[in-house]
């Protein structure tokens, strides 16, 4: 099931199921007045159980799951995914079934909940088959606006901002410990030189607390440029920046990052590391 429904408080945005052996999946999608989450809820004939996951914390959920799909099961470790002040942990497990996940998700304001997915028999089931929602679900959350929105979203769609803002974003299989660097910012991209660039079209996007910010490149009969947009709920502003004068944009920048990286370093934010065997 797919579409806007409404319940209390919360707008529904998005309806995801995914059968699993003799597990039901439910991913739903919402929105509220503080932004969007995602709830996973796992259901068999006997229990229910859900977790809730930031909308920041998705793209992490899918990188994880990327390296849990793709690595070799003896390169497989724990690992540990800190969203503010929420804590979710990953661990492989082993049954007469087969091979399972355990996600936990532990903060100070709800009990420690657990989904359990199964590997799968089949390339497409089990882990593949719930990161392949993720990935749905990721790219459709960018999309979504409250219904009360949806008369001025054509106004207010931004000229040019192409459908596919954001793909790359994940980079899959890390097995590293992320960086703030790495928290919000997608990795860089190497621009073709000047008389190569023509009509290419680059578009990438960043999320910051509540905001999101898309970057496209872009021309028109007076050059190339670089259009940065700044979306907030349904308020959208843009500037553009001649190519001309990206490097010396790119330079204000690293020198505002160089003055307050001592502040940046103490901020909350998400964070994977590895787990050792044996630890917990």
């Amino acid at each position: 099931m797919e579409g806007n429904s409404v319940v209390g408080s919360d707008v529904e945005l998005l309806c995801k199921t995914l059968q699993v052996e003799h597990k039901l999946f439910y991913f739903d999608l919402k929105e509220n007045p503080r932004g969007q989450y995602l709830k996973i809820s796992e259901k068999t004939s006997s229990t229910r159980s859900t977790i809730i996951v930031p909308l920041t914390g998705i793209v992490w959920f899918l990188d994880l799951f990327n390296y849990y799909v793709d690595s070799d099961e003896q390169d497989l470790f724990s690992k540990e995914l800190q969203l503010d002040s929420k804590v979710f942990y990953f661990d492989v497990g082993e049954n007469k079934r087969g091979r399972f996940l355990k996600v936990s998700e532990a903060s100070v304001n709800r009990n420690r909940s657990t989904i359990i997915i199964p590997a799968g028999s089949a390339r497409d089931e089990g882990w593949a088959a719930f990161r392949n929602i993720l990935a749905e679900i990721n790219e459709a959350s960018r999309l979504f606006i409250l219904p009360n929105q949806q008369n001025s979203e054509t106004s207010e769609r931004l000229p040019g901002l192409s459908d596919d803002v954001g793909a790359g974003f994940i980079t899959g299989q890390s097995t590293q410990s992320a960086q703030l660097s790495d928290l919000n910012i997608e990795r860089s991209v190497e621009f073709p030189p000047q008389d190569e660039i023509g009509s290419l079209v680059v578009s990438k996007v960043i999320r910051a607390d509540q905001k999101r910010f898309f970057f496209d490149l872009g021309s028109n009969n007076r050059g190339h440029f670089l259009r940065i947009s700044e979306v907030a709920g349904a308020d959208r502003s843009s500037i553009i920046l001649p190519l001309s004068g990206l490097k010396q944009f790119h330079e204000m920048v690293g020198h505002f990052v160089e003055i307050t990286k001592d502040r940046i370093g103490g901020m909350t934010g998400a964070s994977v590391r590895t787990v050792e065997p044996l630890q917990r």
